[in-house]
C-alpha cells in the first residue's frame, strides 16, 4: 500500500480523535491538516509515516503539544487581544490524562501503542488512564437522553450512564419519540444511534433537538463510516457498535468537559 492510500484509510479515525480532543470539528480538522502540511515538508517526518498508524498518531500529537506550548507562551499581560484570545480558546485543553484514555478507548490503541504516541512510558500512560478514570467519577451530573432502538444497547447504555450518576430523561427508538421525550424535558447529553426502529433517522432526530437548544450529543453506531465521509459536518463524538464502556464513559466525560455545542460542525 503506498503512504497516501495509508494515511487515506487512517486519516478518518484521525480526524475523529482529532475532533475528540479539541471539542469540534473545525479545530480538530486544523491539527490535522497542520501534520500533514509538516509531513510534506519534512521528509524525515514523512518517512517516519511509512510506519503506519501509530506513527501518524505520532506525529499528530507532535504537531498538537508545538501548538499548545507555543499558545502558552504568548504575550503575558502584554499579549494583543488576539493572543488572549488563543489562550482562552486552549485553556481548557485536554489534558494528558484524557488523551491517554481516549487513545486507548476510542481509538483502541494499546498502552504500549498510545505510550509511543505520547512519547511516554507505558507505566505513565497506564497511571494517566487510571487518573482519567477517577477524574470522570468526580464530574458533575446531567440528565441524559438515550436514542437507541436495539432494547439490549439501549438498557446496556441505560446501565453505564446511571452508574456515572447521570439521570436518564427519556429513551426513544424513533424520531417521534425523541421529539415527544425533549418536548417535556430538554437533556444535558444526548446519546444517539443513526438508524433507528421506523427507518427515521438519529441524524434528524438530533437535528429536531439541536433546533431548539444547544447540547452535547454523541452518536453510537454499527456504520461510522456513513459520518466519516468528509462530505457533510461530522459528529464530534462518534462511537464504534460494539462499543467499550470505557470508551462511551470517556466520550461522556470529554463531551461533558467542552460542554460541546456543535456536535456536527
Amino acid at each position: 500500500m503506498s503512504l497516501g492510500d495509508q494515511i487515506a484509510a487512517n486519516l478518518p479515525y484521525l480526524r475523529r480523535y482529532a475532533r475528540a480532543l479539541t471539542g469540534s470539528q473545525s479545530s480538530g480538522d486544523a491539527f490535522v491538516r497542520t501534520t500533514l502540511e509538516a509531513a510534506l515538508a519534512d521528509p524525515s517526518l514523512k518517512q517516519s509515516l511509512q510506519d503506519g498508524r501509530v506513527a501518524l498518531y505520532r506525529a499528530f500529537t507532535k504537531v498538537w503539544s508545538s501548538a499548545c506550548l507555543e499558545t502558552e507562551s504568548l504575550g503575558g499581560d502584554n499579549a494583543g487581544l488576539h493572543e488572549t484570545l488563543a489562550r482562552e480558546r486552549l485553556g481548557a485543553i485536554t489534558p494528558l490524562n484524557r488523551q491517554a484514555l481516549l487513545l486507548t478507548t476510542l481509538e483502541d490503541f494499546s498502552s504500549t501503542e498510545a505510550a509511543r504516541i505520547m512519547d511516554l512510558d507505558e507505566e505513565t500512560v497506564e497511571g494517566l488512564v487510571r487518573e482519567a478514570v477517577e477524574e470522570i467519577d468526580r464530574e458533575s451530573t446531567t440528565n441524559v437522553l438515550i436514542i437507541e432502538d436495539e432494547p439490549l444497547i439501549s438498557m446496556q447504555l441505560e446501565d453505564l450512564v446511571q452508574s456515572l450518576g447521570h439521570e436518564i430523561c427519556g429513551t426513544a427508538a424513533t424520531r417521534t419519540q425523541a421529539q415527544q421525550v425533549v418536548a417535556e424535558r430538554r437533556p444535558g447529553l444526548v446519546l444517539a444511534d443513526i438508524q433507528l426502529a421506523d427507518g427515521s433517522s438519529g441524524l434528524d432526530a438530533v437535528d429536531d433537538i439541536l433546533a431548539i437548544g444547544s447540547v452535547p450529543v454523541i452518536f453510537i453506531t454499527a456504520y461510522p463510516e456513513r459520518l466519516l465521509t468528509g462530505d457533510r459536518p461530522e459528529p464530534t463524538y462518534l462511537i464504534t457498535k460494539p462499543f467499550q464502556e470505557l470508551t462511551v464513559r470517556a466520550a461522556i466525560s470529554q463531551a461533558l468537559f467542552f460542554g460541546s455545542s456543535q456536535p456536527l460542525a
